[in-house]
């Protein structure tokens, strides 16, 4: 089943609606529950991209040493930002991945 495009609206309103306390807790509780896989999958995103290499531990170091704790709060922002976006990204294909094996009713 191809994925489809959605409009600006349609993203408003989705995100409209799981803003829902009932049903964002709901989503809670589901990602709660798969945060062990959930963490893998990112780690191993992050590492397939080169994010978190030898250069990324060098930066660290440099950082935690230099004595500028604004630096190192961008770095962290940034980080957090990925983790979110590839976090995004694995809960979009995970919506497709249950559409697909969810039974359609006729």
């Amino acid at each position: 089943m191809p994925g489809r495009d959605y409009t600006a609206a349609e993203v408003d309103a989705a995100v409209q609606a799981i803003s829902d306390p009932e049903r964002l807790a709901h989503a809670q509780d589901v990602v709660a529950h798969l945060a062990p896989q959930l963490q893998r999958i990112l780690a191993a995103a992050l590492e397939e991209g080169g994010y978190f290499g030898n250069a990324h531990a060098s930066e660290l170091e440099r950082l935690s040493t230099s004595g500028d704790p604004s630096e190192l709060r961008v770095l962290v922002a940034e980080e957090a930002r990925l983790g979110m976006l590839v976090g995004v990204a694995v809960g979009f294909e995970l919506a497709r991945e249950l559409e697909r094996s969810t039974p359609k009713e006729t």
